[in-house]
């Protein structure tokens, strides 16, 4: 699996932790087909992984990653929008596109990869 995590992103996935009052847990990031770009997600923070998660680590985050989302990531950024339309995770799959917006790809680092 190779994907992108932008800096917002991260930003993001770090106050989460923090505000699960342990920061040493994980971010359980579930995908699934759906939404503008034929992605969407849903998120939980955990102690532990589930069975069949994959744990990736990225700049001392730990990820949980079920098997469907870890296939469905695969080359997307996973990037974080915050503005008075849209909040949460944006995932951006160059395999798939639409028309309602024109948005600029993110500057993004790290990448996850497999």
């Amino acid at each position: 699996m190779n994907a992108t995590i932008t800096p917002a992103a991260e930003r993001f996935i770090r106050r989460m932790l923090r505000m699960s009052g342990n920061p040493e847990n994980g971010f359980r990031l579930v995908v699934s087909p759906g939404g503008c770009s034929g992605l969407s997600s849903e998120f939980e923070v955990e102690a532990s992984p589930r069975s069949g998660d994959a744990v990736w680590t990225v700049n001392d985050i730990t990820l949980f990653l079920p098997a469907e989302s870890r296939i469905l990531l695969d080359g997307t950024t996973i990037d974080f929008a915050d503005t008075p339309t849209q909040t949460g995770f944006v995932i951006t799959d160059p395999k798939n596109s639409c028309g309602c917006s024109s948005r600029d790809a993110a500057k993004a680092e790290p990448a996850i990869q497999n």
